[in-house]
């Protein structure tokens, strides 16, 4: 969430953020709401100044004896109280609206963020590794691992329907080496890992943005109005939600691992195949807490952490900035890590790398003490994937597929798999 003194003292400057973003978002609605709130404030404050003038003249009035005139002011007041009551509801409707639309407006975009309409105005920071060169057609991994037995689409949709994936013995195992492996990097990087419930309720996904901006993209428990997890930076930002932690404790780096789900409701018609737009997947997420002025120092220590697992890999990629037209709603700068995938003969995004500044802080209630004294001030707040599970499985089985159908399992990957190095065709 936006400071209000931004929006209300400098509407021009986040005219031209939302702009920048190609963002609908209500800004004049807003404005004009939050006018009529503070002159229905400013009213009332006349008429309780009025009210108190008028409760000390009745009892001056009743004192001196003139009982009459002291009757007349008391029902003058009496209908004052009235007024002030439809001010006071008045007023508190606006403030509520103004407190729902203040949750619609995006983030504004950093500075160094490039300025365009969508993906194409992203810029690429840097490469790492060769996309391998196949001296065959390569496959892609929608029919890669089904010809393994390792992928099954079928049975998933005879359980549970579209955009779901079982994986058959060595993918099940795959899968959970990589959420291993991950986990252990992070951790010798300094992560603390944590584990938390894939159920959060409203205030949790309002403090990250999610709500109510994308309440369509969410699985809500309605019995219990709590809603499946769609990434765990939802709890683990939220772990410290209107507390206050000393500056000496920061910068604070969580890992985690959840399954994810999102009902992908604007996503019909794209990546319909294969596991790249799923209900339901898993990923380790990374959160760091930080002071802002380190900020963009923990940044790139983020973006290194989830590079670090493709490097491990020896999977190639590539780092973008986004846009401001494709950047998410909270973030302020984005880096996007895209993995190769041969069977598809493009770059993937793997990972986003988020820096949202205070805007996640001010919706969560999240501060710092200083360590010299003073008010206390909002955090900075930055999120992750390090990384997303299935699109990593996707990339390993596509970069490193042979000729005859089978897979080479990489070398960081074999001893979470029994020694094994090859993945073959199972019954």
């Amino acid at each position: 969430m936006l400071a209000r003194e931004l929006w209300r003292n400098d509407p021009d400057r986040v005219r031209a953020a939302l702009g920048a973003r190609r963002s609908d978002a209500p800004l004049e609605g807003l404005l004009a709401v939050d006018t009529r709130w503070r002159e229905t404030q400013s009213e009332l404050e006349v008429l309780k100044a009025e009210r108190n003038r008028g409760s000390k003249e009745v009892g001056r009035l009743f004192s001196s004896g003139r009982r009459e005139e002291g009757e007349q002011v008391r029902a003058r007041m009496t209908a004052l109280g009235e007024q002030i009551a439809a001010a006071e509801q008045a007023a508190s409707g606006l403030a509520a609206e103004v407190g729902a639309l203040e949750l619609t407006i995006p983030n504004l975009p950093h500075v160094s963020v490039p300025s365009g309409a969508d993906e194409t105005a992203n810029r690429i920071e840097r490469t790492w590794g060769e996309p391998p060169r196949l001296d065959f057609a390569a496959k892609a991994h929608w029919d890669l691992g089904p010809e393994l037995g390792i992928l099954d689409f079928e049975r998933a949709a005879k359980v549970s329907g579209a955009r779901f994936a079982v994986l058959w013995g060595a993918g099940a195992a795959l899968e959970r080496a990589l959420v291993t492996l991950m986990l252990d990097l992070h951790l010798a990087k300094g992560y603390r890992e944590v584990y938390v419930p894939f159920l959060v309720n409203r205030l949790s996904l309002e403090g990250t943005g999610q709500l109510p901006k994308f309440a369509a993209d969410l699985f809500h428990i309605e019995s219990t109005d709590l809603y499946l997890v769609p990434t765990a930076e939802v709890p683990v930002t939220n772990l410290h939600r209107g507390e206050i932690l000393d500056e000496g404790t920061l910068p604070r780096r969580y890992c985690a691992y959840t399954p994810c789900f999102r009902a992908e409701a604007g996503s019909y018609g794209r990546d319909v195949r294969g596991l790249i737009r799923q209900h339901q997947f898993d990923k380790v997420e990374l959160v760091h807490l930080s002071l802002p002025e380190r900020s963009y120092e923990e940044l790139e220590v983020l973006t290194s952490s989830a590079e670090a697992v493709l490097r491990a890999l020896e999977l190639p990629y590539r780092v973008v900035t986004l846009s401001t037209g494709d950047m998410g709603f909270s973030a302020a700068k984005t880096h996007d890590i895209e993995v190769w995938l041969p069977g598809q003969d493009c770059y993937r995004e793997i990972s986003s790398c988020s820096n949202c500044e205070d805007f996640q802080a001010r919706r969560a209630d999240l501060k710092y003490r200083p360590a010299g004294g003073g008010k206390t001030r909002l955090l900075h707040t930055l999120n992750g994937s390090g990384l997303a599970v299935g699109r990593t499985l996707i990339a390993v089985i596509e970069n490193f597929q042979r000729a005859d159908g089978t897979v080479t399992v990489p070398e960081a990957l074999r001893r979470y798999l029994g020694g094994r190095e090859l993945l073959t065709p199972e019954g």
